[in-house]
């Protein structure tokens, strides 16, 4: 199972939202779940994974079948290959046995060549593509061939969408 990770910040908690598939080019996910928190770390620049990374895992928790790959909302790489982002954190998290590709919608200043520009959908603005645990190409290709005829992948516009209308029970109606 492929799944696309994404968490949504509510005034002191979070939802994280994961959708699952089986090939990169599917256009409809086999599943979903949802984790409600009821807080969050705070903010921290540069220091981003430390609040979304317990957020990703609550969710991640949830999946019942074995992950071939996670693609996270975000960089796996900050720079080179030796500044960890957020997705080198999940990968770490995860045991180091699962990959993890980065999916990021704006350019990281300090990007190097650890970095994939990918046009999808006639688009000229690039998603920016880095990953751990499979090759940097390979990621690209799967991220260039996702379904969906704009520049993001019609299942990551999905996980996005999940985790902003999730009501948490303590929201109310």
């Amino acid at each position: 199972m492929i799944a696309c990770v994404d968490v949504d910040y509510r005034d002191t908690g979070a939802v994280a939202a994961c959708v699952l598939f089986r090939e990169w080019t599917d256009a409809l996910g086999a599943g979903e779940k949802v984790a409600c928190l009821r807080e969050v770390e705070p903010y921290e620049p540069g220091q981003f994974y430390r609040r979304e990374l317990p957020c990703l895992l609550a969710v991640l928790n949830r999946v019942e079948e074995p992950l071939e790959t996670v693609v996270v909302d975000g960089y796996v790489w900050l720079g080179d290959e030796r500044t960890p982002g957020l997705g080198a954190r999940l990968h770490e998290a995860l045991g180091g046995s699962v990959p993890v590709v980065g999916v990021a919608k704006t350019r990281f200043a300090g990007a190097s060549s650890a970095v994939a520009a990918v046009l999808r959908g006639g688009s000229s603005s690039p998603l920016f593509v880095t990953a751990v645990g499979l090759e940097l190409e390979t990621a690209a290709q799967h991220v260039r061939g996702m379904h969906g005829p704009h520049r993001i992948p019609t299942l990551l516009k999905a996980v996005d969408g999940l985790c902003r209308r999730f009501p948490c029970p303590e929201e109310g109606p």
